[in-house]
C-alpha cells in the first residue's frame, strides 16, 4: 500500500494517527523456562501456597518478574485451581529386626480393626516386648488416638519401667507430635519402620496374627466389653500357658 500511494513510513503514520513506535513493534516471545521451573520446585515443597506467597517467596529468591507476568505464567501451569495436599510421610531409615537383649529393651505398637455383630467398627492397640513376645496391652474402643495410646503407655510405665525403644509404623496416632514429645520426655527412642514394609515390625505383627486367628476370627462379639474380656483371657493364656516356638517353646512370661 505505500508503494501504490508513494507514502513514506512517516507520511503513512501521521496520515492514520499512528505512533511509529507501534508501526515498528514487533513481539519478543518470553522465556519463562526457569520462572515455570522455580514454581514447581516451590508447589512441590509446599503445596497449599497461594499466590502471593510465591511472589514474594520468588522476590526474595532474586526473580525480577513483576506481580503480573507471574500471575500468567501462574495461571498457565492451573496453580490457582485448589489443589489437595498430600500427607507425605518423612524418609523412614531401615532399621534391622534385632532381638532385644533384655527384657524393656525395645517394644512394639500396631493397630487392628474389626467389627460387632451389628457392624460397629471398633480397633485394638497391641504393645508387646520385642524380647520375650509378652502381649503388654490389648487396648480396645471404638477410636484410640494418641492421647490414648500415651495414657495406656503411662499405665504401662508405672508397673514395669520404660523402654529404652519403641517400634511403631507410619499411622497417623504414631507420627502424632504428641507422641514424639511424650517419647522425648521419657528418653524413648521411637523408631518407624518404612512404609509398605510391615514385615520389618515382624514381632509385633506375628502376635497380631495369633491374635486375629484365635480370637476375632474364630468369634461373633456383640459388645465391646465382650471383645475385652475374651481378649484379657486371650492374653493372659499367650503370656502364661501357650508355648512359643521361637521362645524355646516356653510362654513369654517364664522366658528369660
Amino acid at each position: 500500500m505505500l508503494v501504490q500511494e508513494k507514502l513514506s513510513v512517516r507520511r503513512a503514520c501521521k496520515i492514520v494517527s499512528l505512533p511509529r513506535s507501534v508501526m515498528n513493534y514487533r513481539k519478543v516471545p518470553r522465556d519463562d523456562s526457569s520462572l515455570i521451573e522455580a514454581l514447581h520446585q516451590l508447589v512441590e515443597i509446599h503445596p497449599t501456597i497461594g499466590f502471593w506467597k510465591c511472589y514474594y517467596r520468588l522476590r526474595r529468591k532474586g526473580y525480577g518478574c513483576n506481580h503480573k507476568r507471574l500471575y500468567r505464567v501462574y495461571t498457565l501451569l492451573r496453580l490457582n485451581v485448589r489443589r489437595k495436599a498430600r500427607r507425605r510421610v518423612p524418609q523412614r531409615i531401615k532399621q534391622p529386626l534385632l532381638v532385644p537383649g533384655s527384657i524393656n529393651e525395645g517394644w512394639s505398637m500396631d493397630f487392628m480393626c474389626d467389627s460387632l455383630v451389628d457392624g460397629r467398627r471398633f480397633r485394638l492397640l497391641n504393645i508387646i516386648d520385642d524380647y520375650n513376645r509378652e502381649s503388654l496391652a490389648i487396648e480396645i474402643d471404638t477410636s484410640l488416638p494418641a492421647l490414648r495410646v500415651i495414657r495406656t503407655l503411662n499405665q504401662l510405665i508405672e508397673t514395669r519401667s520404660k523402654p529404652k525403644t519403641i517400634r511403631v509404623d507410619n499411622g497417623p496416632e504414631f507420627v502424632s507430635d504428641r507422641l514424639q514429645q511424650w517419647c522425648d520426655d521419657h528418653g524413648i527412642t521411637l523408631q518407624f519402620i518404612q512404609p509398605g514394609k510391615p514385615m520389618q515390625n515382624g514381632y509385633v505383627e506375628r502376635n497380631n496374627g495369633s491374635l486375629r486367628k484365635e480370637l476375632l476370627d474364630a468369634y461373633l462379639f456383640y459388645s465391646l466389653q465382650e471383645v475385652r474380656e475374651m481378649a484379657g483371657e486371650w492374653q493372659r493364656d499367650y503370656n502364661w500357658e501357650r508355648p512359643h516356638e521361637s521362645l524355646g517353646f516356653v510362654p513369654p512370661a517364664e522366658y528369660n
